[in-house]
């Protein structure tokens, strides 16, 4: 799904949308080395679980510092490389036509004249989650601001269109030091909307749109 974006080049005056460096590893953890060497990925990676089934083991995250580090990891599992981000992310939420975003508190940047003292594996259990609201957080502003809303209207059109999707929620990163430039770490298709602002008023308007659509459609068809 992350292809998509990729395959996207995605890039106007409102800034550039990407995705991280990324490697599926579906088994043998001590292969992992020399396929990040191969795949020329940088360290520190986040190593994500290739399994979505809705358990806590498939929302936690891994940060994995050093070449050691990796052999302890568990395939099957999709390997990114990090990107420095303020520790905030932008949760987006597409319903149909409809936009929402929230922030959550997510990993800790990470130094890179720390790196070589680091090492090891840090486990993160559900990361963004609703628990992690950032909105009320006293944010320096250039974390806090939103990404525009016109590069998030042409992404959520392209990905509608490229995913065949009207349900699905994005996790989007703005790269530390820079006001344009951003990530799409995550797609979810159909996820769990109990947590967006106005879900309830959203949803309904989405759910009565296909209706009046599925009318319209049966209409046009009776003529002919």
């Amino acid at each position: 799904m992350l292809q998509c974006v990729a395959d996207m080049n995605l890039s106007d005056s409102n800034g550039r949308v990407g995705v991280p460096k990324q490697l599926v590893i579906k088994k043998d953890a001590s292969s992992i080395p020399e396929a990040v060497n191969n795949a020329g990925l940088r360290l520190p990676l986040v190593a994500k679980p290739l399994v979505a089934d809705g358990s806590a083991k498939s929302h936690e995250l891994s940060l994995a510092y050093d070449q050691h580090s990796l052999l302890k990891l568990e395939p099957p599992l999709v390997l990114q490389e990090f990107v420095n981000h303020g520790g905030v992310l932008f949760k987006v939420y597409i319903v149909g036509e409809a936009i929402r975003v929230v922030r959550r508190f997510s990993l800790p940047d990470v130094s890179r004249r720390e790196l070589p003292k680091s090492a090891g594996v840090f486990r993160f259990p559900r990361v963004s989650c609703a628990a992690a609201s950032a909105d009320d957080a006293d944010l320096d502003p250039s974390i806090a601001e939103l990404p525009p809303r016109p590069l998030l209207e042409r992404l959520a059109k392209e990905l509608r269109r490229g995913l065949g999707l009207r349900l699905f929620n994005l996790d989007i990163i703005r790269e530390h030091g820079t006001r344009d430039r951003f990530y799409v770490i995550d797609i979810n298709y159909f996820p769990g909307y109990g947590k967006m602002p106005e879900y309830e008023h959203v949803f309904t308007d989405f759910l009565l749109s296909v209706v009046q659509s599925q009318c319209k459609k049966r209409a046009l068809a009776d003529q002919y």
